[in-house]
């Protein structure tokens, strides 16, 4: 739990204190946006199993990439798709992650 709220803090601007509080770790969006709880899943659940995929809107999403892999995050390539760009990665729990420009599009 703490290895992901500290990815989820230092790779897309959330800060926590890393403080278990009735088994959540709380992250909040320093600039505004939705806040994350981290749980622990079940032991009878697969790590990077989940139907589902985080994405997190940014206005540049050829920036923001570049910005991560300097800090150590490797993305997949930009996509471009109907007037706006993606990029996909995975956190250390191996969930689906994306960075989109969709939200920006003309």
């Amino acid at each position: 739990m703490h290895r992901t709220a500290r990815f989820y803090s230092e790779n897309f601007g959330y800060e926590t204190s890393g403080e278990v509080r009735e088994g959540l770790i709380e992250l909040l969006p320093a600039a505004g946006g939705a806040e994350i709880l981290i749980h622990q899943a079940a032991k009878s659940l697969r790590l990077g199993s989940a139907a589902i995929k985080l994405s997190f809107a940014v206005t540049d999403v050829q920036q923001f990439v570049e910005v991560a892999k300097a800090a150590g995050l490797a993305f997949g390539a930009v996509h471009q798709a109907n007037g706006y760009a993606f990029a996909n990665t995975k956190d250390p729990d191996g969930n689906s992650i994306s960075v989109s420009s969709r939200k920006f599009r003309d």
